[in-house]
């Protein structure tokens, strides 16, 4: 076979072609088999995500087309998501490590941010900004690198995952904007007021994970599952964060395919759901006055669950 296949592009077709027939998942940053296949051999050779084309032609020698073919395999068999096998992915333009101390990153909040998030921010003055439940620490290092005036929190619970936020951090050479702190939600940040809070907390539910593919049990299940509706941890949020966000402040959450439960348990609160280029993503908006107007609604329906 590897005799058969030389140029780059001929391992692209090559894989997406497998990749097809064993009838993968695509859910951690591409939903097709060419630009999954596309995503691993370029990384597996070192080369950026825009090579212009004329470099397709490029042969592989011996041990690129071995160490190729060999990822290509694990992750038919293994069901590893590429950003794993290749340690690396790409969030709102800029490269991450990836590995499984946190989640692939892969939010469609990557738009806002490239937006800079307009016309939400257009007449706010933003100086400080969270990310809650960073992860891999993609969100808040992104919002750092496009708007270099901001100061950048990024949060976790998880130990693991806030070393490969700090290992992003440095990567990204934004250690002086940007810090990573340990923090059940809010209980590490307590005293500390932000302009702009954002969160891609874990979201589904009980029943979605254990139907899941493959792929997601190699990601951290903390990271993924919150409760029987999928909205546990974003009560929370929506009962703390007011607390948290300066007079004028916005909150911004994906909830995914919980936006119904989550509209059903507080139907008052004017949640305003963002539409993208590809529609609504389960991403709502939320003022910090709006968040303490209907705040005994909020701390009610989360008591009820305790």
């Amino acid at each position: 076979m590897t005799s058969e296949l030389s140029s780059i592009i001929d391992f692209i077709r090559y894989g997406a072609s497998r990749f097809s027939a064993a009838g993968l998942t695509f859910g951690h940053s591409h939903d097709n088999p060419i630009d999954e296949a596309t995503h691993l051999v370029l990384a597996a050779l070192h080369l950026p995500p825009d090579l212009p084309p004329a470099y397709g032609a490029g042969k592989l020698v011996a041990a690129e087309r071995e160490a190729v073919l060999a990822l290509i395999e694990r992750r038919i068999f293994e069901r590893v998501p590429v950003a794993y096998l290749v340690g690396e992915t790409w969030f709102a333009g800029l490269k991450f490590k990836s590995d499984r101390r946190a989640l692939v990153p892969r939010s469609p909040i990557a738009e806002l941010i490239e937006s800079r998030f307009t016309p939400w921010l257009d007449d706010r003055r933003v100086e400080r900004a969270l990310d809650l439940c960073t992860g891999s620490g993609c969100i808040g290092i992104a919002m750092a690198e496009y708007n270099p005036d901001w100061q950048v929190d990024l949060v976790d619970v998880s130990d693991d995952a806030l070393s490969l936020a700090n290992e992003n951090i440095a990567y990204q050479h934004v250690e002086d904007r940007v810090r990573a702190l340990k923090s059940d939600l809010f209980e590490g940040v307590r005293g500390e007021v932000y302009d702009l809070i954002v969160s891609n907390p874990p979201y589904v539910t009980n029943d979605e994970y254990a139907a899941m593919p493959a792929e997601y049990s190699h990601e951290p299940v903390l990271g993924l599952t919150s409760g029987d509706d999928g909205l546990d941890i974003t009560l929370r949020i929506l009962d703390e964060a007011a607390d948290h966000l300066s007079e004028d402040g916005l909150l911004i959450v994906e909830v995914g395919d919980s936006e119904h439960a989550l509209v059903d348990l507080l139907p008052r609160v004017p949640f305003v759901w963002l539409e993208f280029k590809v529609g609504p993503m389960g991403i709502f908006a939320l003022e910090r006055r709006d968040l303490v107007e209907h705040a005994a609604d909020i701390s009610a329906v989360r008591a009820a669950r305790t």
